[in-house]
């Protein structure tokens, strides 16, 4: 993927979590509703890998890290790149430099690599069967 691609893309998924963490945390009464944002879940009744993301950063947000790594875990993954990204972004583009396109080369390349790969995909299908098992 090219530098402005990815650039763009990234700028757009923190617009996006940045609105939604927005909207949440501007509601009187911030506890979901019988209808879930998640698409997967809306639509097959299952939580996905990555439901309950938006409680787990609030959580955080919150300085409950026990009940953010146990509501999900890959909350801590989504808000180290909710923090860190901006500022990697405006460094880049200030800068004119481009060590944020070149990290996600090698991280892309790192995860091509199939003992990697293996690991990854059973610590998700592992935390996927956690948020089955509560009931997210």
């Amino acid at each position: 993927m090219n530098k402005k691609k990815l650039y763009l893309i990234i700028t757009l998924g923190l617009i996006a979590g940045y609105s939604w963490l927005t909207y949440i945390l501007l509601q009187d009464n911030p506890k979901h509703s019988s209808m879930s944002a998640c698409f997967f879940k809306n639509i097959t009744g299952v939580p996905c890998p990555s439901c309950g993301n938006t409680r787990s950063i609030l959580s955080l947000i919150k300085g409950n890290f026990n009940n953010a790594i146990f509501i999900n875990p890959l909350g801590f993954i989504v808000a180290g790149i909710m923090f860190i990204f901006p500022f990697w972004l405006l460094y880049d583009i200030s800068l004119k430099k481009n060590t944020l396109h070149k990290s996600y080369l090698y991280f892309e390349k790192t995860i091509k690599i199939k003992p990697i790969a293996i690991v990854l995909i059973i610590l998700l299908i592992a935390n996927w069967i956690w948020n089955i098992q509560k009931g997210l």
